[in-house]
């Protein structure tokens, strides 16, 4: 059993889409960002960054005690050499999938994510960093869309957690403000991965805990105003 100390935003998504693709058996446990939940000890205890997702597997492949897990970019790692599936055995294949894995969570996500918050979230609207944050996604889709010329998937014809990792950062596309037709392969890629039963459930699964713009003022201080000095553990 896997338990997914989970909210639904893109990084939460990426984990459910592979447990619903390896079938591996887990539990969900709500991780409310918006009220602070992420800052409770216990949750603190095996996600040190204050950050979701993270799990517990209580059932490690060493046969030993329980194995916490937080970063996504980790989780998925770990995940697909327990599951044996979606990281290819081949040198050259697991190296695709890790530079794309690395390239999305060092890239795609953190610049994905700048553009949501000067975009959508910050108080005051400031062009340059609107458009600093809208042109370096826009670089990054056609990094992505280059990639997947004549490939079915971003490691190469394999569904790999490199594609897991992607997807969820292009769903919010329209809020990014990046038109899909304007990237053919990377469209491609996309409806087929959207179209994947695993993942339909993997977003059925975030449904009861979804939010909607805007965010309460209360919320946005617990999520953007936090610094070393509170957020330490009680």
């Amino acid at each position: 059993m896997i338990d997914l100390h989970y909210w639904p935003t893109p990084n939460g998504h990426k984990i459910t889409m592979f447990l619903e693709e390896a079938g591996l058996e887990y539990r969900i446990f709500p991780v409310d960002i918006t009220k602070g939940e992420q800052f409770r000890p216990e949750f603190l205890a095996i996600a040190p960054n204050n950050r979701m997702p993270a799990i517990v597997d209580h059932a490690p492949a060493d046969g030993g005690a329980p194995v916490s897990v937080f970063e996504s970019g980790a989780i998925l790692l770990y995940l697909a050499e327990k599951a044996g599936r979606f990281l290819p055995a081949d040198l050259r294949g697991r190296a695709a999938t890790l530079e794309w894995l690395f390239w999305q969570v060092g890239g795609l996500g953190p610049m994905a994510g700048q553009n949501h918050h000067f975009a959508l979230y910050a108080p005051e609207k400031i062009p340059y960093a609107i458009d600093r944050y809208v042109k370096e996604t826009n670089r990054l889709y056609g990094v992505l869309d280059r990639r997947l010329e004549g490939r079915a998937f971003v490691a190469g014809h394999e569904y790999t957690i490199a594609d897991m990792a992607s997807y969820p950062w292009i769903v919010p596309h329209k809020r990014q403000g990046q038109d899909l037709d304007d990237f053919p392969n990377l469209k491609r890629w996309f409806e087929a991965i959207k179209e994947r039963p695993a993942t339909v459930r993997a977003y059925e699964k975030g449904k009861p805990w979804e939010r909607t713009l805007p965010i309460p003022e209360e919320s946005r201080g617990i999520l953007f105003g936090q610094t070393a000095a509170n957020t330490k553990p009680a």
